[in-house]
């Protein structure tokens, strides 16, 4: 109860009291091994616990009491535990998802730092894959704009050097984030880890020294043997000395000589000024030479059993992962469905209203045609009525032609004239009877209408609103449960899956070259926007490594043909 672990930014802290120390007089792999206990680590060769004294790091002894040790006397003491050596290849050589997590936190936080250089390009496909270790898939609905405000995710050089916002930083890193949808968490900080294994500072260790001549120098450290580099320039190291070229390494108080396989080659010494460096200089370089030893033996029973389950545990996730993903196809395909016929629905609803509204105008129609047959009639018969007048009137003025001759001239006159009338009386209730007629005719239509109205409207209520040709047994439910999904799993998924762990072996170096042209897109992208008097040396040291390869890789390209 003592004790606690801080895990901060890829540093896993362990605070401990001195007096508690001294009761159970602990050793340095104890301590270490509760650590790692705690942590549920198994890979522990690549780890140690670190402390500072005076002005320089050492690793905590194993095989020593703690206290026994140069830590510095204080209350609490405090270690970081951190990665001691780095695997040639991370993809192969870590085994469990928390040695790959603890080895992603301390190299982002390096990269962060800029004790490793990191071209810009890089730096933003980095901080893509550490977003996606972060938030998972890229969600426009949830990862809007202004999501990543508040994140660290390039270092402050990259930053300074070009002259881009924080919002174009952003867009330009949730593009690359974007395109990485499908991946877990794992797999992120594994693509982050096998990028940035491939930068020249990773894994590096560097320490003053001063060759024969009294040159200041600087060593390298790594899990691929010695490098010698300049003051200026740790990208290029001006000499290496692979671990299965050298045959010894010694020093004796400040000299350090390194011995090469081969005989007739020249032995290189150098001298460092400080005992506790020279010491910690031997312990990486016996270190790095046991791992890079037991890399090319056969796996121990231990890292074999580890390897084992970890297949069986990522066939396991991948075997799951093809479960969620199925059950998550089948949600969209029945969220699709279901929306498909609430569409249909609403349009067999508007297709009904439309009908109603139809039928309702039919009807009014039909009311007034009705309603101008029915004046019609009144119309011819009011006619009639003074047809008849007319006639009698005729009649009436006949009997009276006998007046005499003018008023036989004026009644001639107005039997004309009544003759004319009644002629006119009769073709206007003719055409009175004709125009009833047709209104009897409208009305008869406008009637007919309505009864194909009602019919189609029936016909639209009663069709099924379901696609044609769909089995009752597929037409999905408008109210879905998740809990009607469930799944066997069968032999054939592990065989799938075997093949598509093969077919991903085959597609790695596509994805490789895929990385590559990617990394090049970005720096063309951004390449407009530099200020090229911010750069660093060591920016300009990578262009023009990076230019060196690309016309050796020019010269390559011409040769091989002739051969």
């Amino acid at each position: 109860d003592e004790s606690h672990i801080l895990k901060k930014r890829g540093l896993t802290s362990l605070m401990l009291s001195t007096s508690r120390l001294w009761q159970v007089k602990l050793k340095g792999k104890e301590l270490f091994d509760l650590v790692c206990r705690a942590l549920g680590l198994r890979e522990t060769w690549f780890f140690g616990l670190q402390y500072n004294v005076k002005d320089t790091v050492a690793w905590l002894k194993m095989e020593k009491r703690v206290l026994d040790q140069e830590i510095p006397k204080e209350e609490p003491i405090t270690f970081q535990f951190l990665a001691k050596f780095y695997p040639e290849n991370a993809e192969e050589e870590l085994v469990q998802d928390i040695t790959q997590h603890l080895f992603f936190l301390q190299v982002k936080k390096k990269i962060l730092d800029e004790e490793i250089h990191c071209p810009p390009e890089a730096s933003v496909l980095l901080a893509s894959y550490a977003v996606h270790a972060k938030y998972g898939d890229y969600d426009p609905g949830i990862h809007k704009p202004g999501f990543l405000a508040e994140e660290e995710l390039l270092p402050k050089r990259v930053i300074n050097l070009y002259q881009m916002t924080p919002e174009m930083w952003e867009e330009r890193i949730t593009a690359c984030y974007a395109q990485h949808r499908g991946r877990t968490r794992d797999e992120a900080e594994m693509e982050y880890l096998k990028i940035a294994q491939d930068l020249d500072m990773y894994g590096v260790n560097y320490f003053l020294i001063r060759n024969k001549k009294g040159t200041d120098l600087l060593l390298g450290v790594d899990a691929l043997g010695l490098h010698i580099y300049d003051l200026d320039n740790k990208l290029t190291p001006k000499c290496s000395f692979p671990w299965n070229e050298i045959r010894n390494i010694s020093y004796s108080d400040k000299e350090f000589t390194i011995k090469p396989l081969d005989k007739k080659a020249n032995v290189f010494k150098f001298n460092s000024s400080r005992l506790r460096v020279n010491k910690l200089i031997l312990q990486l370089c016996i270190g790095n030479h046991d791992l890079f030893m037991r890399r090319r033996r056969v796996d121990s029973l231990e890292v074999q059993q580890m390897k084992a389950q970890a297949r069986e545990e990522h066939a396991r996730k991948q075997v799951e992962r093809q479960r969620l993903q199925r059950e998550k196809q089948m949600r969209e395909e029945a969220e699709r469905a279901r929306n498909e016929l609430e569409r249909r629905l609403m349009h067999l609803q508007d297709e009904a209203q439309m009908a109603n509204d139809a039928l309702l105008r039919s009807e009014q129609t039909a009311d007034l045609l009705a309603e101008k047959a029915q004046i019609a009639e009144e119309e011819a018969k009011l006619l009639a009525e003074k047809a008849a007048e007319a006639e009698t009137e005729m009649q009436r003025i006949k009997v009276t032609a006998i007046r005499g001759q003018e008023e036989r001239r004026l009644i001639e006159q107005k039997m004309i004239q009544a003759e004319m009338l009644a002629l006119q009386m009769a073709e206007e209730s003719e055409r009175r009877a004709k125009e009833a007629e047709h209104l009897k005719q409208d009305l008869q239509e406008a009637r007919e209408s309505e009864r194909r109205a009602k019919h189609k409207l029936l016909e639209i209520m009663s069709k099924d609103v379901y696609p044609p040709g769909l089995p009752a047994e597929r037409m999905p439910d408008l109210n879905y449960s998740r809990e009607n999904l469930s799944f066997e799993f069968k032999d054939t998924d592990m065989k799938r899956l075997s093949m598509e762990i093969e077919k991903e072996k085959v597609e790695y170096m596509e994805k490789s070259k895929h990385l590559q042209e990617q990394l090049n897109e970005l720096k063309t992208e951004i390449e407009s926007l530099k200020l090229k008097e911010r750069e660093t040396p060591l920016d300009i040291i990578h262009n023009q490594n990076a230019e060196q390869a690309s016309q050796m890789q020019m010269i390559l390209i011409q040769i091989v043909p002739l051969n």
